[in-house]
């Protein structure tokens, strides 16, 4: 086919270990006035204006999710006492928080501004592995009761499904976008939801009468975080190669 068709067709060139080829648009795509997918207006609004409200509202929206689903979380681990509720608990509040600094990027239009907000959401996950891990640590030191298991593991299902409609919303909106900390933002959210299901896990183990299991449940939710910071920040580090500094 030839590269005016490709160009008809609204079609992509890639080039691949070396080898180029093409992807014509067979998806579905956001069309914002039916002339292409890419935000395009009739000369009245600037692409970037578009490009920053479609941001805001996936930032905003999965900030709603998120936000729903630790309110829901917090009244359960006040009831049950567990740390790995509390270190996804802990996790998810500073997931939710890497809103603000992404969301203030997206409303100044600024790629660097997006890129620091990149590495903001890289330090709150950092953080909150510290704080999962010290609650982990202090909990195997001092072994507490833990309560209200049928709960617990509502609770692990809860933080799952928020972290899973969150991760979908930010990582669709950052493709859209071309927003590698949007789209670093949606990865960490979808490991979160698996992070989620070591809730469940724990309400389990102590169940079957293995309570130590919930601490160790806790430090291995922690080794997760740390595994998802190293990941995000690759993301947001090939980003800045590829725009440039």
């Amino acid at each position: 086919m030839s590269e005016l068709a490709y160009e008809l067709i609204g079609g992509e060139r890639h080039r691949h270990r070396g080898i180029e080829h093409a992807h014509p648009h067979t998806g579905p795509h956001e069309h914002h006035d039916g002339h292409g997918g890419h935000g395009h207006s009739h000369g009245l609004i600037d692409p970037s204006i578009t490009r920053s409200r479609e941001g805001l509202r996936a930032v905003l929206l999965a900030l709603l999710v998120l936000g729903l689903a630790a309110v829901a979380q917090l009244v359960v681990f006040i009831a049950s006492g567990s740390v790995a509720l509390l270190a996804d608990l802990i996790h998810n509040a500073g997931d939710a928080a890497t809103a603000v600094p992404l969301g203030m990027a997206f409303a100044l239009r600024s790629r660097r501004a997006e890129r620091w907000a990149g590495l903001a959401v890289v330090a709150a996950i950092f953080a909150s592995a510290c704080v999962a891990g010290f609650e982990a640590i202090d909990r195997l030191a001092h072994p507490r009761p833990v309560h209200q298991l049928g709960a617990l593991a509502a609770a692990g299902a809860v933080g799952f499904a928020g972290n899973w409609l969150a991760a979908i919303i930010r990582t669709r909106g950052g493709r859209r976008l071309d927003s590698a900390a949007l789209i670093a933002d949606g990865s960490h959210a979808r490991a979160d939801a698996y992070v989620s299901l070591a809730v469940i896990a724990s309400a389990v183990v102590v169940a079957a009468g293995v309570p130590i299991a919930d601490p160790l449940i806790g430090l291995a939710i922690t080794l997760v975080i740390l595994r998802i910071t190293w990941q995000s920040w690759q993301t947001i580090r090939h980003d800045a190669h590829h725009h440039g500094h």
